[in-house]
């Protein structure tokens, strides 16, 4: 059986177990303490995607459409070019992005999906139009010399594309095909080293790195920002937060808002990404992202990140002393930790 037979098989029988409201985690087929050596930890990667796509929706297959890169205007910058392209995710959507270019390039350099907010102007943010200067993240990390895609989220930015009216059963899964499809298209580019991509965001796009990480293994490492905590501390247990419509509205029609209902939780997903290297920042007085929930799913994962692939140092976690921000010291520690793994 290959890898995505044996996820629809077991996203088919996490399904049978999902409807039943007393089932635990272990009961859907999720245990990460069965994670001994990297057979058990595959079996339980598995799981976890199947369990992810019971509340997003099913994955779609990979159709190898053409990418359609459109090219709408270029300015040259001191240190970069920033190009305003589209790409084509999949029929009928062409997606609003900005592409930095660093220069000059004397080889292949590395590239770094660059997620945002949410914000109404969506990609502008990060690459420094507007908004926070704390986030302008990849403008920062083109001047240091990667090649940067910041695509829109769905119904942010210049991106209106409707997933529900097209078939997605969540905004979240549509931005998964987005992302995938943007690391396509710097792996595309004569300008980028494939095999050294990485993503990174803050808060919706702190999560976003991780859901687009669990299914792209292209992404080799991640930097999130005020991204998650665990959904039984996530507003004291209430999901309501994460069932709105940019994200994934089975998680109350299905779940009844109830972490104890749900196929996954965000424990599972750091064991997922194992063992890339991942860097969190969590600050100890973030509003949305309760720090001790942070603490619980570091500590889940740390023991597959160390255990079973000896390789704890690429787990990273950093609790700063602020509200839900992404402090000037603790960006340029992830810079330099993006340093180490991609260049």
């Amino acid at each position: 059986m290959n890898r995505r037979d044996f996820l629809v098989a077991a996203t088919s029988a996490i399904a049978g177990a999902a409807v039943c409201p007393s089932r635990s985690f272990a009961q859907h087929g999720i245990d990460l303490s069965a994670i001994r050596n990297r057979d058990g930890w595959r079996v339980q990667r598995d799981r976890i995607l199947a369990g992810m796509q019971l509340v997003m929706g099913q994955l779609p297959k990979r159709t190898g459409l053409a990418l359609g890169i459109v090219k709408l205007e270029s300015e040259e910058k001191p240190v970069f070019t920033r190009r305003k392209i589209t790409y084509l995710s999949e029929r009928g959507d062409d997606v609003p992005a900005y592409l930095l270019i660093p220069k000059p390039l004397k080889r292949r350099a590395p590239a770094m999906l660059c997620l945002h907010q949410t914000i109404k102007t969506g990609k502008d943010e990060p690459v420094g139009l507007e908004g926070n200067a704390n986030l302008h993240y990849a403008k920062e990390l083109a001047e240091r010399g990667y090649v940067c895609i910041v695509p829109d989220y769905p119904y942010l930015g210049e991106n209106d594309f409707d997933p529900y009216q097209n078939g997605y059963v969540s905004c979240t899964m549509k931005g998964i095909v987005n992302h995938m499809r943007a690391v396509d298209v710097l792996q595309s580019l004569s300008e980028v080293d494939p095999t050294r991509i990485g993503s990174i965001g803050h808060s919706l796009g702190g999560h976003n790195t991780l859901f687009v990480a669990a299914f792209d293994e292209r992404v080799k490492a991640m930097v999130t920002s005020c991204g998650f905590t665990s959904m039984r501390k996530y507003d004291n247990g209430n999901l309501t937060g994460w069932a709105g419509k940019r994200y994934m509205p089975l998680i109350a029609g299905h779940y009844g808002n109830d972490p104890a209902l749900m196929p996954f939780d965000f424990p599972h997903i750091l064991v997922a990404l194992a063992p890339r290297p991942l860097f969190i920042n969590a600050p100890l007085h973030d509003s949305n992202f309760e720090v001790s929930g942070v603490r619980d799913c570091v500590d889940a994962a740390m023991p597959v990140y160390d255990k079973v692939f000896r390789a704890k140092e690429r787990l990273v976690a950093i609790y700063p002393d602020a509200g839900h921000e992404f402090p000037s010291r603790i960006r340029a520690a992830a810079y330099e930790f993006l340093d180490k793994w991609l260049k």
